[in-house]
């Protein structure tokens, strides 16, 4: 038999609600187990229906063979019955829970879930009914008392008993769930021995020199229930009701609130949509450790509401789930953490009343957050697709019709067309962690295409951003919103590393230097978004008589210190976000774990940081970016990015020369270098073959200025 902590519970009356609920074991109790003939008149008096039962349609007969499967079934699951008993002298009533055995006829055998004080039950106390859970409904039984021992009970079962509804709302025992309460600094352990969506009952005890009575029940006490390590739920309560004890004691709280804020309110919002049919969310419920299965009113990408019958809720606002299953029917299902936001009730719900539930996911794993997302962007519109298994040749005709593959840039990729159409086939067709793919298409065709790549440890870039004009004007536009709502959806959820954006343009493309330049022109705040010029150079191969560092020149690994250095060249130079965005940052510029993620999916991820010196002096770093050929078609994740501190002090011979070096050293050749700050390659006369902006955005906190923007400028593109 399973063990499982449970309470002998006093029921108070009305006039004495304080009551001690059971006394302790006398070592003089009668030693007979047997019931004498009086006591059993005592224990099976008459009884008078409960006055806490709703009475309103609540009865229907039921036959003893029902009864019995009942017993045996909770006995299957290794729950408990109640038995319900009245003082003889005083207007008090005792529940005890107690695990049914196996019933085989009318007798039926019972063990006290817990340490019972059966003597003074006998001499005090009669047997008026036993409540066997059927679902929501209980089974109310009036036997006859046949024995009661220190072990348990003997009873005879009725011929008939009846249904009935217990209590409007449904009390939920809990199993292994600790609780702290705090007030006023003062902390106290205990546990969580059952709920209703408006108030759980705690049991707590005090530990020396704690008291018990440092509890002032007229003010607000802070709750936290825990499973294990983890935390479930919290919230501010006040003290409804209290049962007398000096070490230990139990509490009834309520909730002060019951509707959490999980994240900022925004104008803008996760678009909930209605699928037919609707998916399930399937869970087990961490404080009964119950299965619980309900359908799914309404979904989004960022969260989902559910409806339960009022009388059995059993979502708490603030509660943790660990582990969510969303099914879709025989398909897929997708498994999630969530909390719940709200509560409240449901429309349409006069007949049955029903409360709708509102849930935010916590977190939820990039592949199944992709299956969710591809679902709702197909029943928002039905040509829009997120990372689709396209047809690759689909593809290269739609790069080089739309210009995006225009003939300077094939020149530079033709020599390495069959590694790139390789890269390109793991990257559309295993949809990887690390990269994303949004697709406006009619029949096959593709109309517009934007895709995304987790390059940074926390950032995501835009790129490969075209658009049939001839086939539909807005084709950009609508990628361009397919990718602001993945975002919108993503952020939010810490396991999917969105705490940035960025995206290189040419500011002379009209489009997006009206988008994503407008955005950063709009905010005007650079603490937020910014734009950092870039000049786009090529290197020359080195030779093997390539003329080394002056003397007193140096290149060696880049240290913290360095990260710190160019931090404070930054922030005059730009005040922007594009060092947290690029993982440049003293404290996490390290991190190798996005290297050996890209390899976990057949992709390179190189990273080598350089410092340039003079006379011990930092002048520039160089971060050497290694990536498979064509990752991104323009170069801009397999290059060197040059950040020259000290402009003035650097001569360009000798920054090529350091250039070239590192190229050495890491085995690369061919591939470009992206200096900033621009100025430094026009003022030393550097041939720049393009310029590139670096759009960079913190999205935390300002997702809505984004949203803002792009809504006011579709009306008008």
């Amino acid at each position: 038999m399973k063990s499982l902590r449970l309470n002998l519970t006093a029921i108070a009356s009305e006039t004495d609600g304080r009551e001690k609920a059971h006394t302790a074991a006398s070592p003089d109790a009668a030693s007979s187990t047997h019931v004498t003939p009086e006591e059993k008149e005592l224990l099976s008096g008459p009884v008078s229906q409960a006055p806490e039962f709703n009475t309103e349609g609540a009865f229907r007969k039921v036959g003893r063979d029902l009864l019995v499967n009942r017993l045996n079934f909770v006995n299957f699951q290794e729950d408990c019955i109640q038995l319900h008993f009245t003082h003889r002298d005083y207007d008090r009533r005792l529940l005890i829970p107690a695990f049914p055995q196996p019933c085989m006829g009318p007798d039926l055998e019972c063990r006290w879930a817990e340490e019972t004080d059966w003597a003074s039950l006998v001499q005090n106390h009669e047997l008026k009914y036993i409540l066997v859970p059927r679902g929501e409904k209980f089974i109310q039984a009036i036997p006859e008392v046949i024995e009661i021992n220190a072990q348990g009970c003997r009873l005879a079962l009725p011929e008939a008993s009846y249904e009935i509804t217990h209590r409007r709302v449904e009390r939920h025992r809990c199993r292994g769930i600790t609780v702290h309460l705090i007030q006023n600094s003062s902390s106290f352990s205990g546990s969580l021995l059952d709920f209703t969506i408006s108030s759980y009952r705690v049991e707590l005890r005090a530990e020396p020199p704690q008291s018990l009575e440092w509890i002032d029940t007229a003010l607000p006490v802070q709750v936290i229930f825990h499973s294990g390590s983890q935390t479930l739920y919290s919230s501010e309560c006040r003290i409804i009701r209290t049962t007398p004890g000096r070490h230990t004691r139990g509490y009834v709280l309520e909730p002060l609130k019951h509707e959490i804020q999980r994240y900022h309110k925004s104008e803008f919002r996760s678009e909930r949509q209605i699928l037919v049919p609707s998916p399930n969310i399937i869970f087990r419920h961490p404080f009964t450790q119950k299965r619980v299965e309900l359908k799914v009113a309404d979904l989004s990408g960022s969260g989902f509401a559910v409806e339960e019958d009022e009388a059995a809720s059993v979502l708490l606002p603030g509660l943790i789930l660990p582990m969510v299953e969303l099914a879709f029917g025989n398909m897929f299902r997708i498994t999630c953490s969530a909390q719940v936001v709200f509560h409240k009730p449901a429309p349409g719900a006069e007949l049955r009343p029903r409360v709708r539930c509102g849930l935010a996911l916590i977190d939820v794993s990039a592949r199944d957050h992709i299956k969710l997302l591809g679902i709702l962007h197909q029943v928002r519109d039905k040509n829009a697709y997120v990372c689709n298994d396209i047809d690759p040749e689909a593809l290269w005709d739609f790069l080089f019709e739309t210009g995006f593959i225009y003939p300077a840039k094939y020149a530079q990729i033709e020599k390495h067309k069959k590694e790139i159409k390789e890269t390109y086939a793991k990257l559309y067709s295993r949809s990887p962690d690390i990269a994303r793919h949004f697709v406006y298409q009619d029949n096959g065709v593709i109309l517009g295409h934007m895709a995304t790549l987790r390059f940074w440890e926390r950032t995501w870039l835009i790129h490969h951003h075209a658009a049939r004009k001839s086939a539909l004007p807005k084709a950009g536009l609508f990628v361009l919103d397919q990718i602001g709502r993945f975002v919108h959806d993503t952020f939010r959820i810490r396991g999917l590393h969105m705490d940035y954006m960025v995206f290189y343009y040419r500011p002379q493309n009209r489009f997006p230097n009206r988008v994503f330049g407008g955005v950063a022109r709009h905010i005007d705040n650079p603490k937020i978004c910014s734009l950092d010029a870039f000049a786009f150079v090529r290197i020359e191969e080195p030779r093997e008589n390539s003329p080394s560092l002056p003397a007193g020149w140096q290149i060696d690994a880049a240290t913290a210190a360095d990260l710190e250095d160019l931090t404070c060249f930054y922030e005059r130079a730009s005040g922007g976000v594009m060092l947290k965005a690029m993982d440049l940052e003293p404290g996490g510029w390290q991190e190798e774990q996005l290297c050996r993620e890209f390899q976990n999916h057949g992709f390179k991820r190189e990273r080598h940081l350089f410092a340039l010196r003079a006379g011990g002096r930092l002048k520039a770093l160089l971060i050497v970016n290694i990536s498979d050929i064509g990752l991104n078609l323009a170069d801009l994740v397999h290059c060197i990015n040059a950040m020259i501190l000290e402009p003035r002090e650097l001569p360009p011979e000798v920054l090529f020369s350091a250039l070239r070096q590192v190229l050495r050293a890491t085995g690369q050749h061919g591939i470009p270098a992206l200096i900033f700050p621009q100025s430094y390659a026009e003022e030393n006369a550097i041939p720049i073959e393009k310029v590139y902006h670096l759009w960079a955005y913190d999205i935390h906190g300002h997702s809505q200025k984004y949203y803002k923007y792009l809504s006011r400028l579709s009306k008008y593109i």
